[in-house]
């Protein structure tokens, strides 16, 4: 028997679940064995970053199968990060009750439990949660023939075969980013009808303003979209139909940095404007730091084309969220919310600033930031951060869960998988796990089908030549239809990386920005997408509620949504189920009688019978 017992997981040792509210009480009970040399049990408490902890003792309240079960309650009247052990004491001797991965274990230097109690006015939009969101990288999703671009300001090239490859340092020596595909606004308004098709209430768009690189993440100018992607008002037109088909959109905010080529910095003098880098009597002087002006400037991770801005400043804070700043002006003209690029860089109190302004314009407006970690205990640039505590961001880029979903499809360790996905859904506020953006490919990562079918090394010079091989094809369609489900399936919402549901490949950066492959779909890739669509519709209470694991046995993984039964096989081996229920989505591996047997890699998802 173990001297103690304590699972954080399990709301018989902590309840409730998760983070919590502010001035919420929660209970904590630990068990310890009546053969353990002990006279009492304290509960042990700091708030992040202070050198004092509080010590709280435990009443003993109950005895059961040779263990004593030790409980107190606590109120966290403040936000914040707090960690927490148990200490054991027998006369002058003390026992430390730390975490061994997710075991209590009595032994020095252990790490702490982590608990985030969170703002209790905080709240997150209803309309994301039980949604499903579609990334669309504007320049490579569709052309339409009923689009005439506008002249830029600076030199642009333009593919003249929407299948070309696209430009890299490989081939391009002198690359600077800016080969266009005209994928444009007018052309995501032809395809609205197949995107409403997946199931889709959400799209995501990479930035549209105004800039001269094909990726548009060195803003030229923030109150126009691109003349290459189309106007003012073409782009408002897009919101609203958009909007008429129950389709919200959001938008990239890219607030750590502007272009160099833009009418703020002005360094190429293609603007009409008096930028920063041609007198410090512009009026965006102060938005930059100079080491020796006007040459030598802070950029961001060294790209002379990405100068910093001071985004505290005054001056660029109230362009960005003041009256009629940028945030008012496209929210009025549509958008439903923003995701902040590199949020890590961008300071508490810009992101207050914005989240306040975007709120006030619209309270349904929808935040979410590119956080690459566990958002709840980020530091960045020495400094704890704050995202999810209230405030700052409705909801996190879920990187963790992509790699969890990957890591597990591949080498098939169910209990792994499930420790990370807990480790999320413990430490994050329950209104942000409802709506994190769960993706398996995405602008910054290699497609989900070449990470699961080529096995082989490719030198980065030979990535946007490789094509796979029948075998790769069909080994990384059989890895994405399974990752394609856990991220359909799993807390949060699926973002599906355009592409990703018809069989688009492609390694990392630039080539996962490869061009839709119209007319060269994958029709069954993108049937199984459409399915997993349509239920997440037709069940969007049931995948807004909690996740709880059902059975963990050797990569046979079956978990409770709501009333829906979720169930993958990657054991290698035929499994059986016996439930009360109704199939309403497999992979076409699986027989039903109450009795349902799940062939190796097959999926299901179970509606079970109301008792």
């Amino acid at each position: 028997m173990e001297p103690v017992i304590y699972n954080s997981r399990e709301e018989k040792f902590k309840y409730p679940f998760g983070g919590v509210k502010s001035g919420c009480e929660v209970v904590f009970s630990i068990k310890v064995n009546e053969a353990f040399p002990h006279d009492s049990v304290y509960f042990i408490v700091r708030k992040d970053a202070s050198d004092s902890s509080n010590y709280i003792y435990m009443d003993k309240t109950g005895s059961y199968d040779g263990y004593f079960t030790y409980t107190c309650k606590i109120s966290f009247d403040l936000p914040g990060l707090y960690f927490y052990r148990f200490e054991i004491k027998n006369n002058d001797q003390t026992g430390f009750v730390g975490k061994k991965g997710n075991k209590a274990v009595i032994e020095d230097w252990l790490p702490e439990w982590q608990l985030t109690v969170y703002d209790k006015n905080f709240e997150t939009p209803d309309w994301v949660k039980g949604g499903t969101m579609y990334q669309i990288f504007p320049d490579r999703f569709k052309r339409s023939d009923n689009f005439s671009y506008l002249e830029a300001k600076n030199e642009r090239k333009i593919h003249e075969s929407w299948d070309e490859i696209p430009e890299f340092i490989y081939d391009t020596p002198d690359y600077r980013a800016n080969d266009y595909f005209l994928g444009n606004a007018e052309g995501i308004m032809e395809e609205l009808d197949y995107i409403k098709e997946l199931g889709v209430n959400i799209i995501y768009l990479n930035p549209v303003f105004e800039s001269p690189e094909y990726h548009r993440y060195s803003t030229g100018n923030y109150f126009n979209i691109d003349p290459y992607f189309g106007t003012n008002e073409g782009f408002k037109k897009l919101c609203e139909r958009a909007k008429d088909m129950g389709i919200k959109i959001i938008i990239d905010g890219v607030f750590s940095h502007t272009g160099a080529d833009s009418i703020y910095f002005n360094k190429y003098g293609h603007y009409d404007s008096l930028g920063a880098a041609q007198s410090k009597d512009s009026p965006y002087f102060n938005w930059y730091s100079f080491w020796d002006y006007p040459e030598k400037y802070e950029c961001w991770w060294g790209f002379e084309n990405l100068p910093n801005v001071n985004e505290n400043h005054p001056d660029y804070t109230e362009y960005i969220t003041g009256k009629n700043g940028v945030i008012d002006f496209w929210q009025g003209s549509g958008v439903s919310g923003w995701r902040l690029d590199v949020a890590d860089e961008l300071p508490d109190e810009f992101i207050e600033a914005l989240y306040k302004r975007a709120k006030e314009a619209d309270r349904d407006a929808f935040i979410i930031g590119e956080v690459w970690e566990d958002a709840t205990n980020k530091f960045a640039y020495g400094v704890r951060r704050k995202y999810l505590l209230g405030g700052q961001m409705d909801s996190v880029m879920n990187y963790p869960f992509r790699s969890a979903i990957l890591d597990f499809v591949k080498n098939r360790n169910s209990q792994l998988f499930e420790d990370r996905i807990f480790d999320i859904l413990e430490n994050y506020p329950p209104q942000v796990v409802s709506c994190l953006m769960n993706s398996i490919s995405t602008h910054d990562t290699e497609r989900a089908i070449t990470f699961f079918g080529v096995e082989n090394e490719v030198k980065p010079e030979d990535y946007g030549r490789y094509i796979l091989s029948c075998e790769e094809y069909e080994r990384g369609k059989r890895g994405l239809l399974l990752a394609t489900f856990l991220q359909f399936t799993l807390p949060g919402i699926p973002s599906v990386y355009y592409g990703d549901e018809v069989g688009l490949d492609g390694f990392k950066d630039p080539y996962s920005r490869k061009t839709y492959p119209h007319g060269k779909e994958d029709y069954e890739i993108l049937g199984f997408y459409k399915r997993l669509g349509k239920i997440r519709n037709e069940n969007k209470k049931d995948f807004s509620g909690d996740l709880i694991p059902k059975i963990n046995y050797n990569g046979f993984f079956v978990y409770e949504r709501g009333s829906l039964l979720c169930v993958i096989n990657l054991s290698g081996e035929t499994k059986s189920l016996n439930t009360p229920g109704r199939l309403i989505f497999d992979n076409g591996k699986i027989s039903t009688e109450n009795e349902y047997i799940i062939e190796p890699d097959g999926v299901a998802i179970i509606k079970k019978q109301e008792s």
